[in-house]
Order: structure tokens, then C-alpha cells, then sequence
């Protein structure tokens, strides 16, 4: 349903089709809507340092690096941004990070365009989106005390980390891609306090894991 309101829209996504595709899902939305979009942090940060934006659609890899470790800026910036997380990256992993870190939503990208219409909407009119898969999650660990998800014990900057670790990634790619000023000694203390988290003591067994209850693509 179309609305007479006037909303800010900025989708930040390194890809432009991606882009194009949210902001015509937007216009149907809103008939009023201002869609502004940013391929980078940099622009990213521009944008919301010129204008008010009442929903962000966030993914999480970019060129500069992961967006999580930028929610706390994007907070600073502007403190009641709405924040919807829209990657192909397995919500398992992701979606709870993404939200106990500033994240108001988390939808994956194969997500039927109905899907993503309804994400929006619910944003939009309570602040906050989670599919049903997470909220049984959410459920079944309040009932059990218990981490469902065995990454959870991880810390966010350990996750990304097993996650360049079981594509393949060695030590010095992994101090580019993370844009780490550390030298290659804290890339093996990251991966030492993997291995003792998660008991295990082998990259196979880490792939094992990310397979098994995350269906991780490697």
C-alpha cells in the first residue's frame, strides 16, 4: 500500500543492482519516498552526516570492510536510525550480532520480494524486524539457558575471522581484509582462542562446525 508520508531511505550495498532493486521496492512503497544510496562507508557517512534518514538497508560486506564494525558510528551519527541488515550471509551466524550491536532487523538477500515489502513495513511502523526462524531461536534459548549456536561464544571480531580461516584466507590476507593495523602474531592469538572456545584443535574440525549448524558456504 502506498503512503502520502514522506521517509528517508539510504541503501548501502557495494553492488548497484542491488540498489536500484531496493529503491523501486521503496517507491512502490511509499509514494513519497527519498532514496538515497551508498556503495561505501565513506558514503555511507556522508550521507547520513547531511540528512535525516529514517531507515538504513545495511549488508555486511563491503570493499572497506565488515559493517558491523561500523554500527556505532552509523548510531553516533544519527541515534534513532532504524537499521535493517539485508545480506546473503546465513542469519544464524549474523542476524544476533548484527542486532545486539545497534541493528534494529536482519533479512537475507534470497528473501522473496513480498518478504522484503513486509520487512520494511514492520520497520517502518515498530522499529524492528526478526523472521520467524530467529525469534524460535531467541525462544528456545531463553527456555533452555543454553547457546543454541555454538559461534555465539565467539566475539565478533573471532567470527570474522573463522570465517576468512575456513575459506582459505592466510594470515597476512587476513590482517588486509579485517584492515588490521596488528601485526601477523594476533591473527594466531585470534585463531588459538578460536580453537580453545570452540574445543577444537584443527581447521577441518572449524569447517565441520560452520557446516554443520550454519550451512556456512565455504
Amino acid at each position: 500500500m502506498k503512503s502520502s508520508d514522506q521517509y528517508n531511505f539510504l541503501i548501502a550495498d557495494d553492488h548497484s543492482v542491488v540498489r536500484q532493486g531496493i529503491s523501486l521496492i521503496f517507491k512502490d512503497l511509499f509514494l513519497n519516498a527519498e532514496v538515497f544510496k551508498a556503495g561505501s562507508f565513506k558514503d555511507i557517512f556522508k550521507i547520513l552526516s547531511e540528512v535525516y534518514v529514517d531507515l538504513l538497508v545495511l549488508d555486511v560486506h563491503f570493499p572497506d570492510g565488515n559493517s558491523l564494525n561500523i554500527l556505532a558510528e552509523i548510531k553516533a551519527i544519527q541515534p534513532d536510525i532504524k537499521i535493517l541488515v539485508f545480506s546473503a550471509c546465513d542469519e544464524n551466524i549474523y542476524a544476533m550480532r548484527y542486532l545486539n550491536n545497534g541493528a534494529s532487523g536482519y533479512l537475507n538477500k534470497g528473501s522473496s520480494e513480498d518478504e522484503m515489502k513486509f520487512a520494511i513495513n514492520t520497520m517502518i511502523s515498530s522499529g524492528q524486524y526478526i523472521s520467524q526462524n530467529i525469534k524460535e531461536r531467541i525462544l528456545d534459548s531463553f527456555i533452555s539457558k543454553t547457546i543454541v549456536n555454538p559461534l555465539d561464544i565467539l566475539s565478533n571480531q573471532e567470527i570474522e575471522v573463522a570465517r576468512l580461516l575456513i575459506k582459505g584466507y592466510g594470515n597476512l590476507e587476513i590482517l588486509e581484509l579485517l584492515k588490521s593495523k596488528k601485526d601477523i602474531i594476533t591473527v594466531n592469538s585470534y585463531k588459538n582462542r578460536i580453537f580453545e572456545k570452540l574445543g577444537i584443535d584443527n581447521l577441518p574440525d572449524l569447517i565441520n562446525l560452520f557446516q554443520l549448524y550454519f550451512e556456512e558456504k565455504i
